[in-house]
């Protein structure tokens, strides 16, 4: 828990910054359609992975762990990927399939939440009570994770293997999808995603409702 805890606020920070900056580059107007919701969400994910792609790599590690005795603190984990690997092929280690897995990823997520909190909007007004924001990030949510499989799988088979893999991010993508298929079929693709989608529901709702709630808060006290 310690990886994603300590990394959660900086990825979050720089994904809706990411995604508020996104926007404004898309179109000067404030209402996007949702062809340009999803389109920002995907800049905002290729940046969020510069964040994301260390932290759960180091969170998938350590749940890699199975409560030995010979467990390792998250502090050995960062030291040894950084003595054996150094920042490339250790910290970094699975950044460009956390790049592909996050572009249609984090599309999905934004264009859900705001395809919902507009039908919200349309029967409640714009002032929205605190349960349409959190059914409006809950969806969010939700296709979030359906867009990111396969990727997820393999990310987290790339970042929990002994060594780094070799060839170009196409290529061990490739094999890696090829080699989940040969040992568990294509059931294997999809594996985790039931409890990814069910922690993805209150997950996912509370951040975007503590996002609006705290970006109206500031609005109003800042007048910005």
């Amino acid at each position: 828990m310690a990886s994603p805890l300590l990394g959660i606020a900086g990825v979050n920070s720089l994904l809706f910054a990411s995604y508020g900056i996104s926007k404004r580059i898309i179109s000067p107007f404030p209402q996007l359609s949702l062809k340009e919701i999803a389109a920002a969400g995907a800049m905002a994910g290729a940046a969020n992975a510069i964040l994301a792609s260390p932290v759960e790599m180091f969170k998938v590690r350590m749940q890699g762990q199975y409560g030995a005795a010979t467990d390792k603190k998250l502090s050995a984990v960062v030291s040894e990927m950084w003595k054996d690997w150094g920042f490339r092929k250790g910290i970094m280690r699975g950044y460009w399939v956390t790049v592909a897995r996050e572009i249609p990823a984090y599309a999905g997520f934004y264009s859900a939440f705001e395809f919902s909190k507009r039908q919200f909007t349309k029967k409640y007004g714009s002032e929205l009570p605190v349960w349409a924001l959190l059914a409006s990030g809950s969806t969010g949510g939700i296709a979030y994770w359906i867009c990111c499989y396969p990727l997820d799988v393999v990310k987290s088979r790339i970042q929990l293997r002994s060594t780094p893999p070799s060839g170009t991010p196409v290529q061990y993508i490739a094999h890696e999808l090829k080699t989940i298929v040969q040992e568990s079929g294509f059931v294997g693709l999809f594996r985790g995603l039931s409890p990814s989608l069910l922690r993805s529901i209150p997950a996912a709702a509370s951040t975007f409702a503590a996002f609006e709630l705290t970006r109206e808060y500031l609005e109003k006290a800042t007048g910005v």
